[in-house]
């Protein structure tokens, strides 16, 4: 009797040939039903677009509502206490500029204006809102691209730099500027001269940008005090604790203004969209709605497959599989459908990012990581779903079959 024990231990099959026997039976046991498989990859389909086009927007909501942040290079910035967003900024005192530098560690402090005034299509004459971010020309703290080239020409009087990724509502702005040169459009009630383009793109707060002088900014918002600003970008000297100067700032300063650093600014712009309004939130919902949908197909299809084939199950417990092995069949069923239904889903959401990246002008692009993320999703919503579906092999009893 030990001989023939012996002997079946080794001819059970390791847990990996356990494992890649029950997936070949799972595959098996779908492929024999192509319209029932082809209903539940589309199901996976469907909730892998809609997790990745769900997930692209609020992505996509965040990138663009802190590029503005992005791009400014400062170690700590001051910015009053009420901002909620820096599309709608509450402007503090211009002193306090300058009393960040009573510390032997600050370099510099350059003031940053904020503010939106009604642009003038050169084209047809609409009118449109358009983000003002005003500056010293040649302070260093603004990087969007395009900008460096044209620091000289924003010095002088009634001159801007318009965002070419702007929404084309603003008029064809590039196009003109080539064929042209520096031409006149209206902001506000005042002339401008645009003499170069940059890219910062639009956002969920504003659908176009233009870069100016601090001059020229107090020119177009004339209803704005000489002496109010929205940010203070603070440069140290090298070699200075960042952490160290924007705790003896906050002792330093009124409370009228906060001291940042830039991650903490670029986590107070996100924090906005995430928490203060409606917008994120609606993305992730809409996100778990697809992942339920896609449970509820899989679920439906696994259960039916499984109704289906109960006679074939409780043979296969008959001829001593366990309910262990039943299980990984079935597990290894939802781990198909998750595969055959992301790949597809993949390729159209990567297509449907470039259609609706170029009708909104929002940074929407797949990458590895968000690719990764969904497809643990969707495998995570097709195990539950299997797992949900294993019940039905309780019925699986060869003596109620035979």
């Amino acid at each position: 009797m030990s001989a023939s024990v012996t002997l079946a231990a080794r001819r059970a099959p390791g847990p990996v040939a356990a494992g890649l026997l029950a997936l070949r039976l799972a595959w098996r046991q779908l492929w024999s039903e192509k319209a029932r498989l082809a209903s539940a990859i589309a199901g996976v389909m469907f909730a892998c677009v809609l997790v990745f086009m769900q997930l692209g927007f609020r992505a996509a909501l965040f990138d663009s509502a802190t590029a503005v942040i992005g791009a400014m290079r400062g170690d700590l910035f001051l910015m009053h206490p009420l901002t909620t967003a820096s599309f709608r900024p509450e402007p503090m005192p211009r002193a306090r500029a300058w009393q960040v530098l009573a510390l032997p560690e600050v370099e510099r402090a350059v003031p940053i204006y904020l503010a939106q005034a009604t642009w003038r299509n050169p084209e047809d004459g609409t009118r449109r809102s358009i983000q003002l971010i005003g500056v010293e020309a040649d302070a260093g703290v603004l990087d969007f691209p395009g900008l460096a080239p044209i620091l000289d020409r924003l010095k002088r009087a009634d001159t801007i730099a318009f965002d070419r990724r702007s929404r084309p509502e603003f008029g064809a702005v590039a196009r003109l500027l080539e064929e042209r040169g520096p031409f006149e459009v209206q902001v506000g009630n005042r002339d401008m001269e645009v003499v170069g383009l940059i890219e910062i793109g639009p956002s969920f707060g504003a659908d176009g940008n233009i870069v100016l002088s601090d001059v020229n900014f107090r020119r177009v918002v004339k209803e704005r005090q000489v002496s109010a600003i929205d940010l203070v970008a603070i440069r140290l000297r090298p070699g200075a604790d960042v952490l160290d100067v924007q705790r003896r700032l906050r002792d330093l300063l009124p409370p009228d203004a906060m001291v940042l650093t830039q991650a903490q600014l670029h986590a107070h712009e996100r924090g906005y969209w995430e928490e203060a309004t409606p917008i994120g939130f609606i993305f992730s919902f809409g996100s778990l709605m697809g992942l339920v949908v896609g449970m509820v197909i899989v679920y439906q299809i696994l259960f039916s497959d499984i109704a289906g084939h109960l006679k074939e199950y409780a043979t296969l417990k008959a001829l001593g599989y366990s309910n262990l092995y039943l299980s990984q069949v079935v597990l290894g069923a939802a781990l198909i459908l998750a595969v055959t239904g992301f790949v597809p889903g993949m390729l159209v959401s990567a297509l449907l990012y470039d259609v609706v990246g170029s009708a909104t002008y929002l940074p929407l692009s797949m990458d590895v990581a968000r690719a990764s993320s969904v497809f643990a999703m969707i495998f995570t919503m097709c195990a539950v779903a299997g797992l949900l579906a294993m019940r039905k092999l309780r019925d699986a009893n060869p003596a109620d079959m035979f």
